[in-house]
């Protein structure tokens, strides 16, 4: 089993798509782990996107994840890493496959509804930004 966090950004709760974008998640057989509404503030932006801080674009994306509430989650299963973000699709919603999140509701590179984790290393990194021990439910 394998863990990965999972973001659901301010246009996802904007537009009033969580419900759909989780069903899709439980639909796959994916678990949920932990789950909270919260507001990103900026350092917690800049310690999630770390790598971006000194790139000309960060403040535009600091203020996007900033600008409402943000829906965390850890999700857990087989591959779970390679199948969300599969299931997430391009990170350009232009770009994206129909039948990815993305692809059926996203036209932007930024306001791309989703987060999802690329690798082992950063999905621990980002589950232990996000969540403390206490909030994981184990079985």
């Amino acid at each position: 089993m394998e863990r990965t966090l999972v973001l659901l950004k301010p246009d996802c709760l904007q537009r009033r798509l969580m419900g759909r974008v989780i069903t899709r998640f439980e639909d796959k057989g994916l678990d949920f782990v932990a789950m909270k509404l919260m507001r990103v503030t900026p350092e917690l932006a800049k310690r999630h996107y770390a790598e971006h801080v000194q790139k000309a674009w960060y403040p535009e994306l600091e203020a996007f994840i900033t600008g409402g509430p943000v829906v965390a989650m850890i999700v857990e299963g087989p591959e779970a890493i390679q199948v969300v973000r599969a299931m997430a699709g391009a990170t350009n919603g232009l770009k994206a496959d129909p039948g990815t999140i993305r692809g059926d509701f996203s036209s932007s590179q930024q306001m791309n509804l989703v987060h999802a984790s690329d690798g082992p290393e950063s999905a621990q990194r980002e589950i232990d930004i996000f969540f403390s021990a206490a909030e994981i439910q184990a079985e």
